[in-house]
């Protein structure tokens, strides 16, 4: 007997229930997701969320190539992420709710940059550096590298400047508005100054270092962050990277050591990669 194809009964209902309250509920629920997408553009939840998506592919192929004891220790662990994430998301869900709040959820930021020319925004941070120092001003400026630091920019006073020694100089002057904090630099613009920063944990830090330079270190072991410090006492100038502080740096030092930790050949401008959106 000939047999005939018969459609899926359940599928045909969800075809026919399709109308155009399912299209303004698909639409709001893409449109919540894209903006929630946009909020954690540019911090620490974009790393964050590629490491749970490594987790669930590693737990994806532990249990299709039947490895029992890995699926076992992977599934606990996310299990334990699932009660942990509101505590690692919390500045993300805080900022979201700030932003829904004042009614900025639906704003959009349409500021672009442009290309950027790395090998310039060293040289004018090694220059404000060397001027600092000469003066004994204390500054701490913070490069941004793959790890976004939007949530310590909102603690700031937003700037969007082009980089320049004479612009970084004027914003460390004493007593003037600006000088007390962090100024983040993010491509070749200052993205905001008087940023407040994570304090280090470390313990074995010696005594001299006073609280800028400390505020430098955490913010490298919170991020892959760079930070450049200089000295208010001494003049000198240090560079903290993933929780190390190397002191008494000059001009040059400085440059080579930013333009290798930046990946920055000799003679190469705009085809950098480092400086991330």
């Amino acid at each position: 007997m000939e047999q005939f194809w018969l459609p899926n009964l359940d599928y045909l209902k969800a075809v026919l229930k399709f109308n155009l309250s399912s299209v303004i509920d698909i639409a709001i629920v893409a449109f919540v997701m894209y903006r929630l997408m946009l909020l954690i553009k540019g911090t620490r939840a974009v790393q964050l969320i590629k490491g749970l998506i490594v987790l669930l592919g590693l737990t994806a192929l532990s249990s299709l190539f039947n490895l029992n004891t890995a699926n076992w220790l992977l599934r606990q662990a996310m299990t334990a992420l699932v009660v942990a994430l509101p505590v690692v998301f919390q500045p993300e869900l805080r900022r979201a709710l700030e932003k829904l709040g004042r009614g900025r959820f639906l704003s959009t930021n349409t500021i672009s940059h442009g290309e950027v020319d790395p090998s310039r925004v060293i040289a004018e941070i090694c220059r404000s550096a060397t001027l600092l120092s000469k003066n004994k001003m204390g500054a701490l400026i913070v490069l941004q590298r793959e790890t976004g630091l939007e949530e310590y920019i909102d603690t700031g006073v937003k700037i969007d400047g082009v980089v320049s020694a004479e612009f970084l100089v004027n914003i460390f002057i004493p007593k003037t508005p600006l000088h007390d904090g962090a100024v983040v630099i993010r491509g070749e613009r200052v993205a905001a100054a008087a940023c407040f920063l994570p304090l280090s944990e470390n313990p074995y830090l010696t005594s001299d270092l006073g609280s800028r330079h400390r505020a430098g270190i955490g913010i490298t072991e919170h991020s892959d962050a760079v930070a450049v410090i200089v000295s208010e006492e001494t003049g000198s100038v240090s560079l903290a990277v993933e929780g190390d502080l190397t002191r008494y740096l000059d001009e040059a030092s400085l440059m080579d050591r930013l333009s290798s930790l930046l990946n920055l050949k000799a003679g190469s401008s705009l085809s950098s990669l480092w400086f991330r959106r």
